[in-house]
């Protein structure tokens, strides 16, 4: 048996508490430039190796793409036009209760995997870092009726556990991927339920996170149930009840359910809706500043119903799916040709701006604006109400050259990249590290409960204004140490009148986004701030009021 040790403990982090770093195994280490020794590279044990990274970032969290066992080379099985392409994400389950064996050293195996996977958890507990899994339970690797692979499932009771339609006996997709598993069917809802109790009890893990989770919330004929058994069956499970349980709360058939997720008070979502909100403010969209409002201060519109927490909502302006957050703004369009798909793949709905050039460009006033935008969103990210979740890699602004749907790319284009990170330790890197632990020392950003009207003021009485792309508001600490935030997503300079500080308290200036590094995040804050403050053109500023 696995030795976890005497002093072993998990870190049981509360929720409102959490940063999430959404990472794939293999790509955080597969990269050369990791260092590490080829055995290693792009293994459980590299992600060991990495740990120091991790915790200088200042997450606490780690969301790990697929890790159950699956087939890299599914896109090579016959010639098609995305033969050339190796599934490097790993939404395409084999065995829903073994690690990916190629995950582990020196080339794999069953039995290293599963005791480097452990090792790993240990690792990452040991440095007070949770561990969540990316799980599939939406579809399995056996494909379609066009092109059926058949490995176990399909030649064991097709009926059982796959949708599919009582008339033809095709099987339904509501996965996008060829096949649906019949999640709330009984035998299959058990499959599950002992897969997530052995991840727990074995491998220790602290949540998941549900693909396309909306597929478990439909019956065996595919129609969507108000109270599906399965996820009713998760949210009771004693041996999960200390897990965090998060969905992706929509599917490939259209079951969209951001903030009406079936959830017995216990599941949280990603919001979507918070990405394209935050999205669409940032970049400069009329109309949005309302929502932004709301989506800060953590979508009561959407998760204040029943004993639901900000918590609930998965706050993420970026995630795998879809563009990097220097893609987000470099580029107007998605540049998918690579995906042998003719470019039809990945989403059209992107709400990017390329700040005036497509791509790359060496024009400074283009770059400039582009950092400042990458800075804009981070911050807003990590002062919202709810629970934060960044990618791995946008910690040094990451590129994919626009591609936005790169599940099989086994390069570059989805490895980390440790020397652009080496380059951008004392700017971009130093920002985002920053701001991630001004959030964790600061309990304005992580209330327990939506926030009543003594908590904020927002110094705004120009809502409807469709044109105003300015927002500022104070959050309220019970001691005093306020905070002062001002977003501004205007072309140009808003003179803005500061408010008064609590009693005995100064204004300090800790964030301007339009100020170079190291002015742009001071964490003791600059003095001198007086009774206005001209916030530059697309960018925010953070002060905190201090005792004098």
């Amino acid at each position: 048996p696995f030795d976890w040790g005497d002093n072993y403990k998990l870190p049981n982090m509360p929720e409102k508490d959490l940063v999430i770093y959404e990472m794939n195994v293999r790509a955080f280490t597969a990269d050369k430039s990791s260092g590490l020794d080829p055995k290693i590279r792009g293994s459980y044990l590299g992600v060991i190796e990495k740990i120091p990274h991790l915790l200088e970032l200042g997450v606490n969290a780690v969301e790990l793409l697929p890790v159950f066992e699956f087939d890299e080379f599914e896109f090579q099985r016959r010639p098609n036009p995305r033969d050339h392409m190796i599934n490097t994400w790993g939404y395409s389950t084999i065995n829903f209760f073994a690690p990916m064996s190629r995950y582990a050293s020196g080339g794999g195996g069953p039995c290293n995997a599963s005791r480097e996977f452990k090792e790993m958890v240990k690792a990452l507990h040991g440095a007070g870092i949770e561990v969540i899994l990316d799980v599939v339970y939406n579809h399995t690797n056996e494909a379609d009726d066009q092109n059926p692979y058949t490995t176990s499932f399909r030649g064991i009771d097709n009926k059982v556990y796959y949708m599919l339609d009582p008339n033809s006996g095709q099987l339904l997709n509501f996965s996008g991927c060829g096949n649906t598993l019949n999640c709330n069917h009984p035998v299959v809802m058990e499959l599950i339920l002992d897969s997530l109790r052995h991840w727990v009890t074995e491998y220790h893990v602290d949540g998941f996170r549900f693909d396309l989770a909306s597929v478990l919330c439909r019956g065996t004929d595919g129609t969507p149930l108000s109270a599906p058994p399965v996820i009713r069956a998760i949210a009771k499970e004693p041996i999960l009840s200390r897990c965090k349980i998060i969905s992706e709360p929509w599917d490939c058939g259209g079951l969209y359910l951001v903030g009406k997720f079936p959830n017995w008070d216990r599941w949280a979502e990603w919001n979507g809706k918070y990405r394209d909100d935050m999205r669409r403010f940032i970049k400069g969209d009329s109309g949005m500043k309302g929502s932004f409002a709301t989506r800060v201060a953590g979508s009561a519109d959407l998760y204040s119903a029943n004993k639901r927490k900000p918590c609930h909502s998965i706050n993420f302006v970026i995630a795998h799916d879809g563009f990097t957050l220097y893609d987000l703004v470099s580029y107007n369009f998605k540049h998918n040709d690579a995906n042998g798909e003719g470019g039809n793949d990945g989403s059209n709905d992107n709400f990017s701006w390329n700040c005036g050039f497509e791509g790359e460009t060496d024009d400074p006033s283009i770059k400039a604006l582009r950092s400042r935008q990458m800075k804009n969103f981070h911050l807003a990210l990590m002062i919202s109400q709810g629970t934060p979740m960044m990618l791995m890699g946008d910690e040094y602004g990451h590129t994919r050259y626009g591609n936005n749907n790169s599940y099989g790319h086994d390069t570059s284009i989805n490895n980390f990249q440790w020397g652009f990170l080496d380059k951008q330790r004392s700017s971009h890197f130093r920002f985002f590290s920053e701001v991630i632990k001004f959030r964790l020392m600061h309990q304005v950003f992580r209330h327990e409960n939506f926030l009543s009207n003594n908590e904020v003021t927002w110094h705004e009485d120009n809502w409807d204004n469709y044109e105003s792309k300015f927002l500022a508001f104070t959050l309220h600490d019970s001691i005093g140490a306020d905070i002062y935030l001002a977003f501004n997503a205007h072309n140009y300079y808003v003179k803005v009148s500061i408010p008064p500080p609590p009693s005995k308290r100064r204004w300090f200036r800790v964030a301007d986004t339009n100020l170079a590094s190291p002015e742009d995040f001071v964490p003791e804050g600059v003095p001198g701030i007086e009774n206005s403050y001209n916030v530059a053109p697309y960018s925010s500023i953070l002060l905190e009021a201090k005792l004098t």
